[in-house]
């Protein structure tokens, strides 16, 4: 790039941003009463907010204060998960490698059932009893506390694609996949973290106990748990139990959920808006329990399904959130009606959405002829 295109793209930007604020009484995810958003002009806040292609997409080049503790702690985990996979194929029992994926699903969970659609966006409400749950799979997770996380998310929602993203997808794959977590925060995030709403949050004890007590909490759910029962329950050998159930399992969900920032952000369709680069990435949504379809939850983010249709094979957080909304334990679960997916995907989809719903001038008729109508109106 240069000078004179990067000061025009940052023209267009600032022009964009003026252009585009406004006043929104809490209508964002994280949003104060009366607060004037930092606009990001790249449609992921309100279905209102249109695309915009004079965004700029493309990071300056720009020098990064390496982590050094966070570098060799991350090139451990690796190498430790690394000689798990081994061991899973060779040596590790059944009952271990099955331990290991019921933890993979938990803290899993945890992630997007919890930090993400729960606390981040607001998008279902949860009794203390689902929280509780959600806040113990979210430790075993090890991704921070669930504070913390929604925290990043929400700013990386409210800034999307620019230096107030905690990993900015325009600064390259491995960035927005690991890198951030390599090097010191730039500036903005930091600044336009300190604005965001997170009174929701804090008035969570659930939440805050977890916080104020993480440094306990989290080892003992995400190492020394996983690793003593299967020593103790089953004989299996420490080696096993550390690099298969604790070391291989905890690096398997972290790179799967770096996935949705990375891989989901490049890889994939965007029928729902063109001008924005996350996209609709069926294979991370199904190591990631639905949380592929990322086109349409930056679209939608408030959505709790982060999906159109939500289909369970391919959407396993939305099952969860389903089922406990039977026994009345998540309620208020909120989602886009069809009419308003339909506009959308007419004004600023790609083109690539088959169709936007029942009734769809394009869905075929033996889906509608076969389709489960459940709870019909009676006479």
């Amino acid at each position: 790039m240069t000078p004179n295109i990067k000061a025009q793209a940052k023209a267009e930007a600032v022009v964009t941003v003026d252009s585009k604020m406004q006043v929104n009484a809490g209508t964002g995810a994280g949003g104060d009463a009366g607060e004037v958003p930092f606009a990001t002009s790249n449609g992921v806040l309100f279905e209102g907010d249109e695309g915009n292609q004079s965004f700029q997409k493309c990071a300056d080049g720009r020098k990064v204060k390496l982590v050094w503790r966070n570098i060799l702690a991350f090139g451990y985990l690796h190498l430790a998960a690394i000689y798990g996979l081994y061991l899973l194929v060779t040596s590790a029992k059944w009952a271990t490698i099955g331990f290991a994926f019921v933890l993979y699903v938990c803290s899993g969970l945890g992630i997007t059932a919890g930090a993400h659609r729960l606390w981040a966006h607001c998008s279902y409400k949860a009794k203390w009893q689902l929280r509780l749950m959600l806040v113990i799979f979210n430790t075993i997770a090890f991704q921070d506390a669930a504070y913390h996380w929604a925290r990043d998310h929400r700013v990386h929602h409210k800034f999307s694609e620019t230096d107030a993203d905690p990993h900015n997808a325009t600064r390259g794959f491995f960035f927005s996949h690991i890198g951030w977590l390599l090097c010191k925060k730039h500036p903005e995030v930091k600044a336009k973290g300190q604005g965001i709403d997170l009174s929701d949050l804090r008035a969570d004890p659930i939440l805050m106990f977890q916080k104020r007590y993480y440094l306990y909490l989290m080892p003992f759910a995400c190492f020394v748990l996983p690793t003593m029962i299967p020593i103790y329950f089953w004989d299996e050998s420490i080696m096993n139990a550390w690099f298969v159930a604790t070391m291989f399992r905890w690096c398997f969900i972290l790179n799967v959920t770096w996935l949705v920032n990375s891989a989901a952000h490049k890889f994939g369709g965007r029928p729902y808006d063109r001008f924005i680069s996350p996209t609709q990435n069926i294979s991370v949504a199904v190591l990631a329990f639905g949380e592929g379809w990322h086109n349409y939850h930056h679209v939608f983010p408030w959505d709790y399904k982060t999906a159109e249709l939500g289909f369970y094979s391919l959407n396993f957080t939305t099952f969860f959130i389903d089922c406990f909304s039977k026994i009345g334990w998540a309620y208020d679960l909120k989602t886009v009606s069809p009419a308003i997916i339909e506009k959308r995907v007419k004004r600023t989809g790609d083109g690539t959405h088959p169709t936007w719903g029942w009734g769809d001038k394009d869905q075929p008729k033996e889906e509608i002829e076969e389709a489960l109508i459940m709870h019909r109106k009676q006479d």
